[in-house]
């Protein structure tokens, strides 16, 4: 039997099993980031919507999050259970106490890692479309520096 077609030994699947258990934690907590980047991102256009237009509709959130009205519609069935939004037939969509804490929490990310970029020399334009990706995946400890940095200048 060659080498490549070999089975591996007990001992090196025991071996294997926590690196696969890691990786699929890896996995894991990839898949909770994005499902909060995505209840990030509505509860923060929500708010904006509300705050410029009076109110969130979900045809108002499909056009500013470039999806179609049935993802809108599955995302709100998701933040609803979450605790971040109420809506109703044929009304506006309106953020809970949890909601707007969400979305403040955003903003403030959003706006501290813009003013870091902005910091660096970076453009404006180049600076809020990257804060966009960051600010979802920023640790507190880098958020806490950077605005530490900020304070100094």
């Amino acid at each position: 039997m060659s080498r490549a077609t070999r089975k591996p030994s007990a001992a090196r699947k025991a071996e294997a099993r926590p690196a696969m258990q890691q990786q699929a934690e890896i996995f894991r907590r990839s898949r909770r980031d994005r499902a909060a980047e995505i209840a990030q991102d509505y509860v923060e256009t929500i708010a904006d919507l509300t705050a410029s237009l009076g109110e969130a509709r979900v045809v108002d959130l499909a056009r500013r999050l470039g999806v179609t009205h049935v993802t809108v519609n599955r995302t709100l069935a998701r933040l609803r259970q979450a605790g971040y939004v109420n809506t109703r037939p044929y009304r506006a969509i309106f953020l809970t106490e949890a909601g707007y804490k969400l979305a403040e929490e955003c903003r403030r990310r959003h706006k501290t890692v813009v003013a870091f970029l902005r910091s660096l020399g970076i453009s404006e334009k180049v600076s809020e479309m990257d804060a966009e990706g960051i600010e979802h995946h920023v640790s507190p400890e880098t958020l806490a520096a950077f605005e530490r940095l900020l304070r100094k200048r």
